[in-house]
Order: C-alpha cells, then structure tokens, then sequence
C-alpha cells in the first residue's frame, strides 16, 4: 500500500510516493514561474499546475509504478484565488496570496466593516491575503472577468477537481479560514462581505476538512487507477507542518520556499492580529503561522536577473566569503510588499548601506540575512504573546543551503535541524496526509517519519553582529514606511 502526494508550490509542482512505512521511494518536480507584471502583482497560470501534475505523475509512475496507490491528496499555495466561469474554464491567471495590487480595495473594506469585528469571526484582519478586496478589485479593473464569475477554486482544491474528472467542487478548511470569508465558530461564509459586490455565496463551494475523502480518481488518461480515494487536501504550510512532525506547542517550522513560511502548533483556536492561524491537518488542532511574501523567490530574482546560468552552490561559495552583516548591509525583503508580521501592501523591497566597495556577494548575503531576520520577527512577535520555542527546524529548498542555515541558526542565537524531507517537505506532508485518508497509518505515525537530516549550530561571533543589525532592520522599516506609499507603482 502506498500514498501518492502532490504539491502545487509557487515555483515547481513536486509529488512524494511514500511505502508502506511511510519512506519516500520516488519524487518528481515540474518547474513553472510565479509572474509579476506589474509591481505588487503575483499571477501564475492554472494551466501550468495542472501540466505540471501531469508530468510529475508520469515520472512517478516511470521509477515506482502508481497501480498500488491507496490515496492521492493535494496541497498548494493558499488562499490562492482562481476564477471559472459556467463552464468550468478558468477565466483569468490566479491572483496568489502574496499579491498586494489591492490596497485602495483593502482601505475601503476596513473602512466599511470593522477590523475587529473581522477578527473575531474569523481570525484575520484586512490584509493582502484576504479575498474580498481582491474581488473588489477584479470588479473596479476587469469588470467583464467579474462578471462571468461563476465559481471560485484554490489551487489544490482546482487540481484535485481534474484529477477528479472536472470534480468535486469544494474549498479546504484553510483557504476558507484565510479567505476572511467564512465564519469559524458559525461554520458559513459571511455573505454579508460579498453582498456590496453583488455576489452571493454560490461562488463558493462546501468547505471540506483536509482528512475527509471527497471523491476518486477518474480518466483513463492518466498513470492512476480509476476510483483511487482522493483527499480534501492541505494548504502546503500546514502539510510542511505535518511533514515536520508538529504535533504539540513548543517546536517552530521555518520554511524556505518561494515564499517564506513560520510555523507553531496551538491546542485551540487563539489567533494573533499579527500572525495567520490555520486548521492543522490532524483534527482539533490548530497552526499559528507567518507567511512572508518572498523567500526563496528572492533569492531566485537574485540569480535570474544579475547572475543568469550559475549555480546556487556557487553564489553561496562567494557569499561566504563576505563578513557575517554584508560589511555594513541591510537588507528588508519587502519585494512584494509584506504580509506577516506587518501586513503592509505597500513596503518595498531596500537595501541600507550600499558603497562602491560593495559588490553582488554583498547583496547576495544581504538578502539571506534579511529573510533569516524577517523569521526573527516572527519569533519575537510570538514570544510576545507568551509562546515558548524550544527547537527550530528548517525545511525546503533553501535550507539545502549551509550557509544560509548558519546565517539563520547565527540570527535566532539558536541551532536549527533540517528536516530529511528537505525540499519535498510539503509534498512529503501530503502524502502522509494522503496515507491517513487511504487507512495505511495514523497520523502518530508522522513523529517516527520525520526525521532530522543535520543540525546547524549558530556561530558566537556572527550572532553578536546580527543581532546590532537586527535592530538596525526593524528600525529602517519603521523610519521608512511613510515614504514607501509615495513610490507608487503598486496599483493597475
């Protein structure tokens, strides 16, 4: 018996198949882009998810053979935003979670319906990663594309609707619980935000915990046996918090991907103004979580725009050649814009301190530092409401990368352990989740599961540079946010 795991991530589309003991015997990736034509704007192409899972699919099936498959879940990016219309085809590229095209529209929202009013029903606040706004502004700006909106979908939810032969229609628990759309303690949507724009709650569908099974594998177009359960499915922040083995309050997530996630277990439902809280994929628990816009997509610009063809590897090497604090840079990753901790659409990505000494290894260390203090202000801000971390661990892509484990281990003043499944760890998380759902273990399973590849101790001497600069990075933000909305460029 074997559980099948796919992950829509923001630069890839990867899938884990586990064995029976819960071991990775095959993994696949199929890259796509995350598109940002204009500043503030984050897009991608629902087509490419879905040619991606095919791909990925038919590499599994290449290495290990998919006859065996006793579930099939999906995670994604969440709460991404995807439009159908009465046909069922998408009518426009995603807007994604980190999109901050949208402030006028968040303004107008906080001004009209109570911030705390917000929270208290749902756990959120009038932020970027909220759904209304970003309807307001499909109605003020795409006004035909508004008005052929028929369903809304998720990425995972999209992807799990194909793989479904075009069904079920649903949404997961954490795309409706981050959506600021539905209702935790009165279990609805909360029509009454989308009545100014003349929809109702027929564009949604019926939410649908991650464990539930809400349909099968159907098509003989593809390497799965027809009628193979397939999983409600998981926000993939939440899967990497599974993939990790958080079970109990005490132990954080710092998660490298495109985007940069910070993760910590809950017994119940206490959410922060300044931080997300999700459902837990394991039933009666909950995940407070940071999301930072940029991560790993930061350091990818990085390459792609000012080193094209070379290897991380080798950016890394000339990195580690520069002083711990970039000799004197400071860098805030606010590159499309901010959501956690500061929930400010509008930040801009700026380096403090630039020289003519200064070359690009400089700014390449500057941006792994900037990213490993902005996980640092997560851990404060966490700390503050009485949360106590007693272990760090670091998974995905980038924390492949020793260097920018010291640096961060070197920041927090703390070690930190990376987790085996490494850069799968979503997808891993998934096909743990899918393993639940097809009966072949119990989620207690995942403590033996996920194991520690290595552990990163942090270096005396950088940690006593960092945290001088670390006060010099929370202080630039709040010297500078004033003037960021004067750049403009942020809306259509």
């Amino acid at each position: 018996m074997r559980a099948l795991g796919v992950d829509v991530g923001t630069t890839a589309v990867k899938a884990v198949l586990l064995d029976e003991e819960a071991r990775i015997v095959a993994e696949a990736a199929h890259p796509h882009d995350l598109k940002s034509p204009r500043p503030g704007w984050a897009e991608e192409d629902p087509a490419d998810w879905w040619r991606g899972t095919r791909a990925v699919l038919e590499a599994l099936a290449a290495q290990a053979g998919l006859d065996a498959v006793a579930a099939v879940a999906v995670s994604g990016m969440v709460p991404a935003l995807v439009l159908l219309d009465e046909t069922g085809a998408v009518l426009r590229p995603s807007i994604q979670q980190n999109d901050v095209r949208h402030g006028d529209e968040i303004a107008w929202y906080r001004a009209r319906f109570p911030e705390d009013e917000l929270f208290r029903r749902t756990g959120a606040t009038w932020n970027p990663q909220v759904i209304a706004p970003k309807l307001l502004w499909l109605q003020r700006h795409e006004p035909e594309t508004f008005a052929r909106i028929r369903r809304i979908a998720g990425s995972y939810e999209y992807v799990t609707w194909l793989l479904g032969g075009r069904g079920p229609e649903y949404l997961e628990a954490n795309w409706a619980l981050e959506s600021g759309l539905w209702s935790v303690r009165e279990r609805r949507w909360l029509v009454e935000y989308l009545e100014p724009l003349g929809l109702d709650a027929g564009v949604l569908r019926p939410v649908r915990a991650p464990v539930e099974r809400v349909g099968a594998v159907a098509g003989a177009d593809l390497p799965l046996r027809p009628g193979t359960p397939l999983a409600a499915g998981s926000a993939d922040h939440i899967a990497a918090a599974l993939a990790a083995g958080l079970l109990e309050e005490g132990e954080a997530v710092l998660k490298f991907g495109g985007a940069g996630d910070f993760l910590y277990v809950t017994p119940g439902f206490a959410p922060l103004p300044e931080l997300f809280i999700d459902h837990h994929d394991v039933p009666g628990r909950y995940v407070i979580n940071g999301c930072m816009a940029t991560s790993g997509s930061l350091v990818k610009w990085f390459r792609d725009r000012f080193a094209p063809g070379r290897a991380y590897a080798e950016l890394d090497a000339e990195a580690a050649r520069v002083p711990a604090g970039s000799e004197g840079l400071v860098l805030l990753p606010y590159f499309l814009g901010e959501k956690t901790p500061i929930h400010d659409p509008q930040a801009r990505g700026t380096v403090i301190g630039l020289t003519l000494h200064h070359g690009p290894a400089h700014v390449y260390r500057a941006i792994l530092e900037g990213v490993a203090f902005a996980f640092r202000h997560h851990v404060e801000v966490l700390r503050a409401h009485g949360h106590a971390i007693e272990r760090f661990y670091v998974m995905d892509g980038g924390a492949k990368s020793p260097l920018w484990r010291k640096i961060t281990a070197s920041v927090l003043g703390r070690p930190v352990h990376r987790l085996a499944a490494g850069e799968a760890g979503s997808a891993f998380g998934t096909a743990f989740l899918a393993g639940v759902v097809g009966g072949a273990w119990e989620f207690a399973r995942i403590k033996e599961a996920a194991r520690v590849a290595g552990t990163t101790e942090p270096d005396p001497e950088w940690s006593r540079v960092y945290d001088d600069r670390y006060g010099v990075y929370r202080e630039a933000y709040l010297r500078l946010r004033d003037l960021y909305p004067k750049l403009g460029g942020h809306h259509a």
